[in-house]
């Protein structure tokens, strides 16, 4: 039997060397004159552990990790085709902890087969989702993704089913299904694992919106800084087309439902849904105003659905398994599972996928591992750029749209970025202000202004000039921002800024030598 090799080919082990690695593993194969075959897979999103390189043995899949280009010859000398000890050698992948912890769903089949084989997939579990879909009639689909009680994972949280039946409900001769692919807050990597590692799922889930709700053209939007995603979905696509997943007959059935891949421009407002659509429609990236809606007017004025990467690629697996499997996970109104990005100063930083209902602390502690410096947990950043701060006394809130909401936290899409002692919240809170100034559409007063003039007065407050009155004026600054602008940019923006003066407050005090040092 040819061994099998598996080097994950995605961009965040990429960025860690794995190209290197797989071009010194062809190496050292042609020089010991062995035939093998090397699968690019996707990560199975331990970065820490990356490059991992995985070989199938007759026993299962031994990983070796983090592989540099130097350790290919002693892997080689130490018989790892077979599964041969090595001081890279982590066993088998599952076994790993911080694998072995995780309740995969979404992610089932991330980094274990070749991201591009559509067999693979199918051998995996994939299509049966949609296979149900369209045996069943339209709004029996909305009612399982309802029942399931999927929300979105973009952020807002806003039920899933809820968003289907409004555009099924609406009377019109064309509606879209529009994948929101622009992942841009910091920390966050999900989409991308999933567009890079288990593209179908994604094209699967559009699929069943499309049925479920009578669209028939669906749009990936992807932002231009992930090229290996645009890739690959666009190679996934063709793959899909030819074999009859997408097409005038899905899957042989009368349901019609196709897809292209559109790029975007780099914009982080682009993110929110109605800027999105004016991207996609060739327009320059603004908010819309609501009403209308989006699932009533939407793109080019017709309904559309509007979910994000995790959203649509968690649907498979609620059609295949049924309503109930999927919510018997999780807390609360949070059913499911949510991948959590965790990143930052962090040692175990990666993807983790588990039930709602972890607290920030088992996260950041037990399996993030505290901080890579081996320094104090001074804050924890949930929900991007636009994410509270959380300091230790908050570790006990649990990983739930509610529970952060009630701490004046969000989710968000679930990234987790980590900062030590050394950490300056004031810098932290400028840098949210200056971050909106940066990519506000210019739309709104308050989002336009708001965040400029919020720049300006914590310079002040750096600077020691009028403290109080500074700090009273970024307080009401924030609050208008929040109440007033018209999206989330310029109204999430004080959530990192209003957090870092009430849990921090020690670094928003007059420090002349503040100014000095620097």
């Amino acid at each position: 039997m040819i061994p099998r090799i598996y080097i994950p080919g995605d961009s965040g082990a990429l960025a860690l060397g794995a190209e290197k690695v797989a071009k010194a593993v062809r190496a050292e194969l042609a020089e010991r004159g062995i035939e093998a075959k090397i699968v690019r897979n996707g990560s199975r999103g331990a970065y820490f552990l990356e490059p991992m390189v995985e070989v199938a043995t007759a026993n299962g899949r031994v990983a070796y990790g983090p592989v540099k280009p130097s350790d290919v010859k002693s892997l080689f000398d130490s018989g790892f085709l077979t599964g041969g000890h090595h001081k890279r050698w982590l066993g088998a992948p599952d076994k790993i902890p911080f694998l072995a912890k995780q309740t995969r769903l979404t992610f089932a089949r991330c980094g274990i087969n070749d991201p591009l084989s559509l067999d693979a997939y199918k051998s995996l579990g994939g299509l049966k989702g949609l296979q149900n879909a369209v045996a069943m009639a339209p709004a029996d689909i909305v009612k399982q993704v309802t029942e399931s009680g999927l929300r979105g994972r973009g952020g807002a949280g806003f039920p899933t089913g809820i968003k289907w039946k409004t555009v099924l409900d609406t009377t019109s001769e064309r509606k879209y299904i529009v994948c929101n692919a622009d992942e841009g807050d910091s920390a966050t990597f999900a989409d991308r694992m999933i567009m890079e590692g288990d593209p179908f799922v994604l094209i699967e889930g559009m699929a069943i919106a499309g049925i479920a709700t009578g669209a028939t053209k669906g749009f990936v939007y992807i932002r231009s800084e992930y090229p290996h995603a645009v890739a690959t979905m666009n190679k996934a696509v063709e793959i899909a087309r030819e074999a009859g997943v997408l097409g005038v007959n899905v899957l042989g059935s009368p349901n019609a439902f196709d897809m292209e891949i559109r790029v975007g421009a780099g914009a982080y407002v682009c993110g929110e849904e109605t800027s999105l659509l004016n991207s996609l429609e060739g327009k320059r990236g603004v908010v819309r105003a609501k009403p209308p809606l989006p699932a009533i007017q939407g793109l080019f004025g017709k309904p559309t659905v509007i979910n994000n990467v995790i959203s649509l690629a968690s649907v498979p697996i609620i059609m295949d398994k049924g309503a109930a499997f999927y919510k018997d996970f999780g807390m609360g109104r949070s059913r499911g599972t949510i991948p959590i990005q965790i990143a930052g100063n962090i040692k175990h930083g990666g993807l983790f996928e588990t039930a709602f209902g972890l607290t920030l602390g088992e996260i950041v502690d037990d399996i993030g591992g505290g901080t890579a410096t081996g320094r104090p947990v001074k804050a924890v950043q949930v929900g991007g750029p636009l994410g509270a701060y959380f300091p230790r006394a908050l570790f006990d809130t649990p990983f739930d749209y509610e529970a952060f909401a009630a701490r004046d936290g969000l989710i968000g899409h679930a990234g987790i970025t980590v900062f030590d002692d050394t950490a300056d919240m004031l810098k932290q809170a400028r840098f949210a202000m200056e971050f909106c100034a940066i990519e506000s559409c210019g739309k709104c007063t308050p989002c336009r202004i708001g965040s400029t003039r919020g720049v300006e007065t914590i310079d002040r407050l750096a600077a020691g000039i009028e403290p109080e009155k500074n700090l009273a004026l970024v307080t009401d600054l924030c609050n208008t921002m929040k109440f007033g602008s018209l999206c989330a940019l310029g109204g999430f923006t004080p959530y990192p800024v209003m957090s870092s003066i009430t849990h921090f407050p020690e670094d928003f005090k007059p420090a002349p030598a503040r100014v000095a040092a620097e």
